[in-house]
């Protein structure tokens, strides 16, 4: 090609525009820690743009093989959800879900729908009740599950309150949360008694509410088997054109935003 290097992109230009503003702020260690994790997040979202243009948008490991992937996570790493190596120390568990073949299963901040639409897609029986308190999640759920072909067995809607996460439950029901804390609050088998019969897999926010990890083992340990999954990154996934990146791209390509501590609780109900 020929004629002047294009200029910097739109996004270039908003992320230098943000860092000038807070490199104006007082020197500190957290506004030096805040500069660094902008600057990760658009570093891993251009390497993100990169996979897609060399390797197109469907999951090609993990669990979700196969899984149109296209719209971009709400919150958190898209490209550990392209690599399929996502939360990798659930993957056995999403596969223990599949062989239950669950009738029912309730996607409890459901964001895009990485879960919603890779479950609809794994189990063709189930119906997928896919609910978040963002409008922006529960349009581009929908659309992911349209994309997939699966948009007739994701019901997508908005918050749940106690009574309409109990009356929810069925039989067999798998229920997935990841609210930010407000698991705390909504995941009390005193005021939802249909949890006691659920298998349930929450992110606990730690970080936010430091031993709510242990205090919500201790609320279902009477009706449940409680194992704790700690988080776990999979090295060894990345793709052969990563292999001439520097080491810091390859460390960001891996890197799913986590800020703090968020252990995974799988209960699984004694009955």
């Amino acid at each position: 090609m020929t004629g002047k290097p294009a200029g910097p992109s739109d996004l270039t230009r908003k992320v230098w525009s943000d860092l000038r503003v807070m490199l104006d702020n007082p020197p500190s260690q957290s506004e030096l820690t805040k500069t660094l994790r902008h600057l990760a997040k658009w570093r891993a979202g251009l390497l993100a743009n990169t996979h897609l243009d060399r390797a197109g948008s469907t999951i090609t490991t993990g669990p979700f093989s196969g899984m149109i992937y296209d719209l971009g996570a709400t919150e958190g790493g898209a490209l550990p959800r392209l690599l399929g190596i996502y939360e990798a120390a659930l993957h056995p568990v999403i596969d223990d879900i599949i062989a239950m073949t669950p009738p029912r299963i309730i996607d409890i901040g459901c964001a895009e729908g990485y879960y919603a639409v890779g479950l609809a897609r794994a189990l063709p029986d189930t119906t997928i009740h896919a609910h978040d308190t963002d409008p922006r999640a529960q349009t581009r759920c929908a659309e992911l599950a349209a994309r997939n072909g699966v948009a007739d067995r994701v019901q997508v809607g908005s918050a749940l309150d106690h009574a309409a996460l109990d009356a929810l439950i069925a039989p067999g029901s798998v229920i997935i949360c990841d609210i930010e804390g407000a698991e705390d609050g909504l995941l009390d088998p005193s005021a939802v008694p249909a949890l006691k019969e659920a298998h349930i897999l929450v992110e606990v926010h730690d970080c936010f509410h430091p031993g709510l990890s242990a205090r919500l083992a201790d609320r279902f340990r009477a009706s449940h088997a409680v194992t704790r999954l700690d988080r776990h990154i999979a090295q060894t996934a990345l793709p052969a054109w990563m292999d001439g990146l520097s080491d810091l791209d390859r460390v960001l390509a891996l890197w799913e935003w986590r800020a703090g501590d968020t252990p995974w609780l799988w209960l699984t109900p004694h009955s």
